[in-house]
């Protein structure tokens, strides 16, 4: 995802008079900024940094969502609506199958060593933001028993 497809769909929410859209693309484009800027590409934002604080942004919205009350309906509606517009731009994962598939055909001489800890560096390293975290380590866990 590019910095520039999200000002631009967030000028186009505005216009639309799309409040809830709005402020919720709002948020990632300053996560974005703020991302940017502490990572000293100010200028020039790399799009798997914008994919990165993505997913970031996604996860905290989906822990919002599971520690919301039950009976606070309206705030869960609006975490849920503002997780929906999150997920039309966070860039697609690798599958489960896929994870283990890539880790047991690129990684097969760290997971004979059953070292759990380089297989993770290692495995971090290549597939940060293009796969969950927690499924790596389940993943690697797994295959290091």
């Amino acid at each position: 995802m590019e910095l520039e497809v999200l000002r631009k769909d967030m000028v186009a929410a505005m216009k639309a008079r799309d409040k809830e859209r709005k402020d919720a693309i709002s948020s990632l484009v300053s996560a974005v900024k703020k991302a940017a800027i502490d990572g000293g590409c100010r200028e020039d934002v790399p799009q798997e940094l914008v994919d990165r604080i993505i997913l970031k942004e996604l996860k905290t919205v989906e822990e919002q969502l599971d520690s919301c009350p039950a009976d606070r309906e309206e705030l869960r509606a609006e975490y849920q609506r503002r997780y929906d517009v999150i997920a039309e731009y966070a860039p697609k994962l690798m599958s489960p199958e896929e994870v283990r598939t890539y880790i047991e055909e690129n990684f097969a001489e760290l997971i004979a060593a059953k070292n759990k800890g380089q297989v993770m560096k290692a495995v971090m390293a290549v597939l940060k933001g293009k796969a969950d975290g927690k499924l790596i380590n389940e993943t690697v866990t797994e295959l290091c028993k």
